[in-house]
């Protein structure tokens, strides 16, 4: 691998799909409802594609969980934890029969990218958002450390709109998603710092779980110059979801 020059931080981070933690992207989960979150899914599978497409020599899924804990090699991406039989999923559930079964969230990314081509992943990242952010800043570094990575990170905006919402509605979602949702769709410097001073007391009280994923992410671009893009957003029943995607300079497809 040719040497960067002194005082330039070579990107290993090559790009990043950040799509929703939602099972119900995965055809099969949501029954009638399958129609609210059809947008999505085609953006979540445009995002997966699209960071694929840039070649790297690894992939690695980071999501949010009750647990922090991390898998490499091939992993079975069943949705039973989510209270859906393998049986009854639209999409043939990837890996071994004996692969360890991450948290739903991290099974949602890896359904993505078996409907884009693609392997198991590499590794596997579930943290939780009571991880402290410097914590979460390091993982993200070591995760991209060996090599050009892509990234699938997994997690969604709150989940307090409306009275529809899986949680109580509170006044205080619109504003902190509507300031995500600008900061990760143009990852500027200034909207990298932004991300980073997220209280994570308060996205946990929005139910944010993008918090903590986040955070990660945040950590594998640091010293990268990143642009974003914004492919779709939507709040099915009362849950704010997004894609996007994010390029390290000259690595686009």
């Amino acid at each position: 691998m040719t040497r960067a020059p002194d005082g330039y931080r070579r990107a290993m981070l090559t790009a990043a799909a950040l799509v929703p933690d939602t099972a119900l992207l995965v055809p099969g989960v949501g029954g009638r409802s399958d129609a609210l979150v059809a947008g999505l899914r085609e953006a979540a599978l445009a995002a997966v594609a699209e960071v694929l497409a840039t070649g790297p020599e690894r992939v690695a899924v980071v999501a949010p969980a009750a647990r922090s804990r991390s898998f490499a090699g091939p992993v079975r991406a069943s949705l039973a934890g989510a209270g859906v039989p393998d049986a009854m999923l639209g999409w043939v559930v990837p890996g071994p029969v004996d692969a360890p079964v991450p948290a739903v969230a991290s099974a949602v990314a890896v359904h993505l990218l078996a409907r884009c081509g693609a392997g198991s992943p590499d590794e596997v990242v579930e943290v939780t958002g009571s991880t402290p952010a410097a914590q979460l800043l390091r993982l993200g570094a070591a995760l991209v450390a060996d090599g050009p990575t892509v990234l699938v990170v997994v997690g969604s905006l709150s989940a307090r709109h409306g009275p529809d919402a899986p949680l109580a509605d509170d006044p205080r979602a619109p504003g902190l998603d509507a300031a995500c949702a600008r900061d990760l769709a143009d990852p500027t410097p200034a909207a990298r710092a932004r991300l980073a001073a997220v209280e994570p007391e308060q996205a946990a009280a929005l139910a944010v779980t993008g918090w903590a994923p986040w955070q990660v992410l945040l950590g594998a671009a640091d010293g990268a110059r990143t642009d974003g893009r914004l492919l779709a957003r939507a709040e099915p029943a009362g849950a704010a979801h997004a894609v996007f995607t994010w390029f390290t300079a000259g690595a686009a497809a």
